[in-house]
C-alpha cells in the first residue's frame, strides 16, 4: 500500500472519495432491502406450494387407495403441452417465473379404464404445475441468496472498510496539516525573536 501523502492535495482527493463512497451505501441498502423482501416472498411461496403437492399426494392416497394395487396405464394420458418459463428483473437479477402452463389429454374411452382415473388425472395436472412451480421458486431462491451475499458484502465493504478507512485518512492529514501549521507558527515567532535580538544587539553596539 502506497505511503498517505499528508498534504491538501490528498486530504481533498480522500475527501471526494469519503462523498462518493458514501453515495453508493443508500442504493447498497436499498437494493439489500429489496432482495430480502423478494426472498421472503419466494420461502412463502415456495413452502405454500410445497405444502399443495404434499396435500394433493395426500388426496390422491386418500380418495384413491386401489392406484397402488393398479397396473393401468396412465403415464400417457397426460402430457405437458406448455410449459412457458419467463424472467423478471429484479434490481439487476434475472428472476425465472412460470407464464403458462398447460397439459394436454388424451383422449380415452371410459369404458377401457376406472371410473377413478378422471380424479387421478385431474389431481395429477395440478400436481405437476405445483412440481415446476417449487424447481422455478428454488432457481429463484438460490438467485436472491447470491445475490443478497453480493449486495451484502459490497454494502460492508463501503460501510465498514473504505468509509472509514477515507475518514481516518482525513483526520490523520488534518492532524498533520495542523501540526505543521502550529509548528510554522512557532518557528516564525523563534526567527522573529532572534531578528529581535539581533537588531536590539546591533543598537547597543551603534550607540558605543
Amino acid at each position: 500500500m502506497a505511503k498517505l501523502a499528508l498534504n491538501k492535495t490528498t486530504l481533498n482527493r480522500e475527501g471526494r472519495k469519503l462523498k462518493s463512497f458514501r453515495q453508493f451505501v443508500p442504493a447498497l441498502d436499498l437494493k439489500r432491502k429489496q432482495l430480502l423482501s423478494a426472498r421472503q416472498e419466494t420461502r412463502k411461496s415456495l413452502e405454500q406450494t410445497e405444502q399443495l403437492l404434499a396435500d394433493l399426494q395426500q388426496e390422491v392416497a386418500d380418495q384413491l387407495p386401489m392406484l397402488a394395487n393398479s397396473d393401468v396405464e396412465l403415464a400417457s394420458l397426460l402430457q405437458i403441452r406448455t410449459c412457458d418459463v419467463g424472467y423478471i428483473n429484479l434490481v439487476g437479477l434475472e428472476l425465472p417465473e412460470l407464464r403458462q402452463f398447460e397439459v394436454e389429454l388424451a383422449q380415452y374411452s371410459r369404458l377401457l379404464y376406472p371410473h377413478w382415473v378422471d380424479v387421478l388425472l385431474d389431481l395429477q395436472q395440478r400436481a405437476l404445475k405445483a412440481e415446476i412451480e417449487i424447481q422455478i421458486y428454488r432457481q429463484r431462491l438460490a438467485l436472491l441468496e447470491e445475490g443478497l451475499q453480493k449486495t451484502t458484502q459490497r454494502l460492508n465493504l463501503f460501510d465498514k472498510v473504505l468509509i472509514p478507512q477515507a475518514r481516518a485518512n482525513i483526520r490523520k492529514i488534518q492532524i498533520a496539516l495542523s501540526d505543521a501549521e502550529r509548528a510554522g507558527v512557532v518557528r516564525a515567532k523563534i526567527a522573529k525573536n532572534k531578528r529581535a535580538k539581533l537588531a536590539a544587539v546591533q543598537l547597543r553596539r551603534g550607540t558605543l
